[in-house]
């Protein structure tokens, strides 16, 4: 059948007419997905509602504002993003409703969205959460209701703070800045009674000096060993240090053997066991 030069025209005519015919449709389909892909997402306001609540049986202070905000908490090494906030000014007690207003549209997949709430006096930090409260699962902005988020009390009056409430000892980070830690690695802090402190980050030793008053801690600048390891390690490592130098604050946890450090804005970069 090759042998005619009419018959091999005839194949190669049939052949480019179906290959102009089945482009159609792909092109169509390119040109309607570029159409939907320059469509911008429209902007939905919604709520998130709840309530903050603390286990102490007391009267807040006149003056205390409750705070309650939205926060893409994505990218554990650098600060937490803000997209909304509520401010409460006449609670009295726990349990304390609250109403978020917030744009879906910042809403976005594959990223992690959590609730900070926070208890203030002035400049006094009252009250925190001090687990994360995610929201959004899977960044997938699915629900009304933020539900009740626990906070803890926090260093405000020294005299309630007693003696064994110290962070000195040995501690195992089991988060770092809410973006959690690499199973089966340890990086760990040790705490001495003169301030001294010592540890490994998971690859590198490290040493500094801590200055604790009450509730306060400062950490000076870390010096570590200089040993390569593999990124991951590294990268928490890192973490791990920054973390412990921007710590200012601290609240001890005795029935469950926790520590936790805040930084100046009072939030929560470390939370670590007693070992």
């Amino acid at each position: 059948m090759f042998r005619s030069a009419g018959g091999r025209s005839a194949i190669f005519g049939r052949s480019r007419r179906q290959v102009q015919i089945s482009r159609r449709p792909v092109l169509g389909a390119i040109a309607a997905g570029f159409v939907m892909s320059t469509v911008p997402v429209r902007a939905e306001a919604r709520t998130l509602k709840g309530q903050v609540v603390y286990r102490e049986r007391m009267l807040l202070p006149p003056g205390a504002v409750v705070e309650v905000k939205l926060l893409d908490v994505s990218l554990a090494d650098a600060p937490a993003r803000t997209l909304a906030e509520a401010r409460i000014t006449d609670a009295r007690t726990s349990p304390i409703a609250y109403t978020l207003r917030y744009d879906s549209s910042q809403i976005e997949p594959r990223r992690t969205y959590a609730l900070q709430a926070r208890i203030v006096e002035g400049d006094r930090l009252l009250f925190i959460n001090t687990t994360r409260h995610t929201v959004f699962g899977g960044g997938q902005d699915g629900g009304k209701e933020g539900g009740e988020i626990q906070v803890e009390k926090v260093g405000g009056d020294q005299a309630e703070v007693p003696p064994s409430a110290s962070p000195v000892g040995r501690w195992l980070a089991e988060d770092i800045r809410g973006g959690g830690v690499i199973d089966n690695l340890q990086s760990v802090v040790e705490i001495a009674t003169d301030g001294a402190v010592t540890g490994s980050g998971g690859c590198n030793r490290m040493r500094g000096q801590a200055t604790i008053s009450g509730t306060s801690i400062a950490i000076t600048p870390l010096a570590s060993t200089m040993m390569a390891c593999p990124p991951a390690i590294m990268d928490q490592e890192g973490k791990f240090m920054a973390a412990l130098e921007a710590a200012r604050s601290f609240r001890i946890d005795p029935q469950q053997r926790k520590l936790f450090l805040f930084d100046g804005a009072g939030q929560t970069v470390l939370r670590l066991s007693a070992m």
